[in-house]
This record gives structure tokens, C-alpha cells and sequence, in this order.
């Protein structure tokens, strides 16, 4: 049995989109049958009235459920019986729940197992309540009222094509490429997609990221997961509550994610002025893919990861031993110790809760090592991560001076107890 959505309004030619793009397309292939019906043609007097006066006084008119129940009965019963797959009665109204991809994705499933979808546009103040009541006491009828935003339109019409779109996108065969469903936004992952590019590769100045140029298929996925999880932390972070972050060891395989993830990151660390050139200096210098190969070899030094819906979004490098400077040697209370090395999140994912879970595993493995204490250097100027330093226990012992390219830095020391 062929999906059908019937679509019920007193204006009929505003749907006259779906002739068009791919739902037309799907309709001429026999992927869904869509009919489109007038109100009016179920009226009774010579003014076709689909409305009247709302009881109980107030603004506006509200359509009447004698017209209503007439056209939904015929529609969703137009073969004499119930549709073996399931029929639904489809409401778009601002008081209806949020349509998302999930409730895309159940109509869809009704369609593709051959159900029904009928879709009632109300205008005006809407449709008389008791249509639904009465649509929602039929056990083989399904009532769904979805809103398309928080605002308000003339009609339905318009939320109905937004509905109707994304669900037959859904149906096996209308898309052309599968996986065009699965990578999108609002996925089976619940993130918002990565950015694209296409030809030319330099437009008006601004380039593709080389890493989409390398045929690294790997790496690209991996840039592609990061960045979707980075855009729907910074655009949608409520999306991210069902993604909570983990920490895990690094591993030998993940030195090139830790480099690129520490070149991209390790400005959040440096003052507003500092040029270009030396922060790149510092990264060629301390943060290349050979410098992470041996900080995983290096048996006195531990890395953690912090992954988000299986990205990795940030790491800490910590080091057993004690302080080169003597300054800081002796002002640290406790042997032995162990520096706090590099401790950085994407800023995206600043407020997501993953620099707190890595912080903790962090403090957690120094004590499976039996230390006493962990120090760490933090630019003076970057009060942001001094707060969070000190939210987590952290208290300032001194200073000390380091160099990034040409510059002399100032850091605070700041020292935890575990």
C-alpha cells in the first residue's frame, strides 16, 4: 500500500509547492501519494461558512467542527476502513508540541509502512478543540499537534509544507544519497552538521580548511565530528545535555589528534597581543605531531582526552617530578609533585562540562600515582582559567617566567593538595 498524506485547507493552491523539488519527484515516482482537499467542498450553505463566533466572547473566529469532522472522516477513511499501518491526524498549531527530527523521522515510519498522514490547516483562532478530542478517543487514529516555532502564522499551510518536506525526505528512495540523512543536522546523533565547502578552493580570500584537501578520510571525519560537536556547543548547546563528556587515557594513535587539537587551542592560553608569529613559533616548537609521539612515549608524563558525542575536545598533559625552577621547588608544600602541564578545552566547549570531568580525572589519576600535591603555570592576564583554577582548589604559591617565540611571559603558579 502506497503512503498517502492528505492535506486539508481553505486554501488549497498554497500547497502547490509539493509539485515541486523532491517531494513533486516522489510523488511522479510513486513514492507517496499526496492529495490536497478543500474545507469548503464539505459546507452546507450557499457562503461555504468554515467559521463563527468562539464561545464565551473574545477576538477573532474559530472554525467549526461540523465542517471539520465531515472532511477528516472522508479523508481518513477514504477506502471504508482503517489503514493497516496506522493513521494520523496531523495538527500544526503554535500550542503543539515542538516538531523536531525524531517526530520527522515516526511519521516517516508510519509512511514508509504504508499508513496515512492527514493534515489539518486551521486558520483564524484555530479549530474547534473538540475536533481533535474527538479524533483522539479513535484507537486507530493517532492525534499529533505540532508547532513549527514559537510564533505565530495565518494558517497551517505553511507548517504543513515544513512538515510534509521533511518527512518524505525521509522515505526510502526519495533522496538520492542515504547518507545525506544520517550526516545532516538534527541526525541520528543529535548534533547540528559540520560546515562545507566546495569549488573553488579560495574564495575572496578565505580558503577551505587544508585538512578537507588532504584525502586523509580519517582525519576528515574526525575534523567533521569536532566541528559539529563545536557548532552545536556554540549554537545549540541543549543539544549537547544528551552528550556528556568522557575522559579517557591518550593512546599511542591519538598523537595527531592531540597535535591538532593543542595548535588549535593554545592561544585561548595567550594574551590579546601577542603576534601571530609567536604563537606559531611556540607550536612548532612544543606542540608538533613528533613532540606528542614523545610525551606518549615519556613513562613520566600522563594524557587524558575529553570527548563529546565522540569528538575529542580537549586534553591535559601532566608530569611526575619535581619543579626545574627552585623558585617553585621550594615554595611547593608537598613531595613528590607533579606540573600540571597543559590543560586546554575547545573554547565552544567551555561551559559543556567537559573541562570539569577532565580536571576531575586529572586530580583523580595524580592520586591513583599516589601524589600529594599537582602545580600548574597560568598566564597572569587569563583570569577566566585563574577562576576556574581556584573553583577546583587550586591556590597561587608564586610566579615564574617562560618564553613563547620572542616574548618573556609571566605565569602564575598555582598549587592543589590532593
Amino acid at each position: 500500500m502506497t503512503a498517502r498524506i492528505d492535506v486539508v485547507s481553505i486554501f488549497p493552491d498554497y500547497l502547490a509547492p509539493l509539485d515541486l523539488s523532491l517531494v513533486g519527484k516522489a510523488r511522479q515516482r510513486g513514492l507517496v501519494d499526496i492529495a490536497v482537499h478543500d474545507l469548503r467542498a464539505w459546507t452546507s450553505d450557499r457562503h461555504r461558512t468554515v467559521d463563527d463566533t468562539p464561545f464565551g466572547g473574545g477576538a477573532g473566529m474559530v472554525m467549526r467542527p461540523d465542517v471539520w469532522g465531515q472532511a477528516l472522516d472522508a479523508v481518513l477513511d477514504p477506502g471504508g476502513g482503517a489503514r493497516p499501518s496506522g493513521r494520523v491526524l496531523l495538527v500544526p498549531t503554535p500550542a503543539g508540541e515542538p516538531f523536531t527530527q525524531r517526530i520527522a523521522e515516526e511519521l516517516a515510519g508510519v509512511l514508509a509502512d504504508g499508513g496515512q498522514i492527514a493534515v489539518a490547516c486551521g486558520r483564524y483562532e484555530g479549530i474547534d478543540s473538540r475536533v481533535t478530542e474527538h479524533y483522539a478517543a479513535h484507537q486507530d487514529v493517532q492525534v499529533r499537534e505540532v508547532s513549527i516555532g514559537d510564533y505565530v502564522l495565518n494558517g497551517g499551510e505553511v507548517a504543513a509544507l515544513v512538515v510534509i518536506e521533511a518527512v518524505v525526505r525521509l522515505l526510502p528512495g526519495v533522496l538520492g544519497n542515504a547518507a545525506s540523512v544520517v550526516e545532516e543536522s538534527h541526525g541520528a546523533d543529535g548534533l547540528l552538521e559540520h560546515p562545507s565547502y566546495t569549488q573553488p578552493p579560495v574564495w575572496r580570500g578565505l580558503e577551505v580548511p587544508e585538512i578537507l584537501r588532504s584525502g586523509d578520510h580519517g582525519r576528515i571525519a574526525d575534523w567533521r565530528r569536532e566541528r559539529a560537536v563545536e557548532r552545536t556547543a556554540r549554537v545549540r548547546p541543549d543539544l549537547l545535555a544528551a552528550h556528556p563528556a568522557t575522559v579517557r587515557a591518550a593512546r599511542k594513535g591519538d598523537a595527531e589528534v592531540l597535535a591538532d587539537l593543542a595548535a588549535a587551542t593554545f592561544r585561548l592560553a595567550c594574551p590579546p597581543d601577542m603576534s601571530e608569529e609567536d604563537m606559531a613559533a611556540y607550536v612548532r616548537e612544543h606542540l608538533t605531531l613528533e613532540r606528542f609521539r614523545g610525551y606518549l612515549r615519556d613513562k613520566h608524563r600522563w594524557l587524558l582526552l575529553a570527548e563529546v558525542a565522540g569528538a575529542v575536545v580537549g586534553y591535559t598533559m601532566s608530569i611526575a617530578g619535581e619543579p626545574v625552577d627552585p623558585e617553585i621547588a621550594a615554595a611547593v608544600p608537598t613531595r613528590p609533585t607533579a606540573e600540571l602541564s597543559k590543560f586546554y578545552v575547545r573554547a565552544a566547549l567551555h561551559r559543556s562540562g567537559a573541562a570539569s570531568a577532565l580536571m576531575d580525572a586529572t586530580l583523580a589519576t595524580a592520586r591513583e600515582r599516589g601524589l600529594p600535591g599537582i602545580w600548574l603555570g597560568v598566564h597572569g592576564q587569563n583570569e577566566r582559567a585563574k577562576r576556574f583554577y581556584r573553583k577546583h582548589g587550586f591556590a597561587r604559591l608564586g610566579g615564574r617566567t617562560f618564553t613563547v617565540g620572542s616574548r618573556r611571559e609571566s605565569d602564575d603558579v598555582m598549587y592543589r593538595t590532593l
